[in-house]
């Protein structure tokens, strides 16, 4: 499977939402450096994943539109905007943010990634 493929399957709708199915694409030693509106954070494999259970905990359902999606050798770059439903409010879909990183593939994994996000 290309590195594209890889980041591509883990921008599947929900996907977000499943902490099991999200360390299964994660590498052990995953890092994530992402500037936010609310500043910088970096993100080991525990963190990420806890993340993982919050949204599942607050969202019903998560799903990404994709504008660019780029690859090179072992980096894609993905650039999109991510849209939920609420748990109290299922029927109404809402943009959360709009997205761009830069994924590093190694092991088929996502390793290292560079994230910035605007609400």
């Amino acid at each position: 499977m290309s590195a594209k493929d890889i980041v591509q399957n883990f921008y599947k709708s929900d996907v977000i939402l499943e902490a099991q199915t999200v360390n299964d694409f994660l590498h052990p030693e995953v890092i994530l450096e992402w500037h936010s509106t609310k500043g910088f954070l970096k993100l080991n494999h525990e963190q990420l994943i806890g993340i993982s259970n919050e949204l599942g905990k607050t969202y019903v359902r998560s799903k990404y539109k994709i504008s660019h999606l780029v690859e090179e050798g072992n980096t894609v770059a993905v650039r999109y905007s991510q849209y939920v439903k609420t748990i109290e409010n299922p029927r109404e879909e809402m943009l959360l943010a709009h997205f761009m990183v830069i994924w590093e593939v190694k092991d088929n994994k996502l390793y290292r990634g560079y994230q910035m996000s605007q609400l």
